[in-house]
């Protein structure tokens, strides 16, 4: 399979807190993870460091991440102690209030294809030139959308839209939204909201259907975001699955 990712400071930020991998193990699985931080002095950046680089250390050295329910297990554990680290990084320095991380990740198999969600960041499928988004935002904005008290077009523009209500070093325990998805899909786009906060659902759609490669969508994607403000960090991974896999 062909994959590329990408992160881009955006032209508002003095740095940038996200982070970003895809990894392929010894039996040709895909993890694809997309992390973005928050928290003081630079902190944000260390807690989305630190959920990518545990989970993309550990999957790499994998012979293979097993059955479905095994793969969810360790999703969960591994999830559960970089929640545990980064409260423990807290605790040591005094200076990273607010630390903190969402996260998204796609898992990859022959057999199943797993999405993996905390906070804001999306997790997508590209199937027939269509892109429909697996993931659920954990914002407050959403809970009132769902709620009823407001509807999609106000939610948009709300001056609360980018509270969250669940992520990586906000409480204690951390439960990972696990969404089981059909593998039967063209491709998989994981971003954080530097990108979904610029671009609607059909601009990004129309740039994946154009003749590009992977490289020049996704910086084509990240140049269109800094051109409309680039208000955010902006972080992508897709990965292409009509190209097969690797044999």
């Amino acid at each position: 399979m062909k994959s590329f990712y990408l992160t881009d400071v955006g032209k508002v930020r003095s740095h940038n807190e996200d982070s970003v991998t895809i990894i392929k193990n010894n039996n040709d699985e895909y993890l694809l993870i997309v992390a973005d931080g928050m928290g003081g002095h630079r902190a944000g950046e260390i807690a989305s460091s630190l959920a990518v680089t545990h989970l993309g250390t550990r999957f790499k050295n994998m012979s293979s991440i097993g059955s479905k329910m095994d793969a969810a297990n360790w999703l969960n554990d591994n999830v559960n102690e970089i929640n545990l680290a980064i409260l423990e990084y807290a605790k040591t320095h005094v200076d990273s209030k607010g630390l903190g991380t969402t996260l998204v990740l796609a898992l990859v198999t022959k057999d199943y294809l797993l999405f993996g969600n905390i906070g804001d960041s999306s997790g997508f499928v590209l199937k027939n030139g269509k892109l429909h988004k697996m993931t659920k935002d954990h914002t407050l904005v959403n809970l009132l959308v769902e709620a009823g008290n407001l509807t999609l077009e106000e939610a948009k523009n709300h001056p609360k839209k980018n509270v969250l209500m669940k992520a990586l070093g906000a409480s204690d325990t951390c439960e990972l939204d696990l969404i089981d998805v059909d593998t039967e899909v063209d491709g998989i786009l994981l971003c954080s909201d530097g990108l979904t906060n610029m671009l609607s659902v059909e601009q990004i759609e129309k740039v994946l259907n154009e003749d590009l490669t992977l490289e020049q969508m996704v910086q084509k994607l990240i140049k269109k975001c800094n051109i409309r403000g680039g208000t955010d960090n902006i972080s992508i991974a897709i990965l292409d699955m009509k190209s097969g896999w690797d044999l």
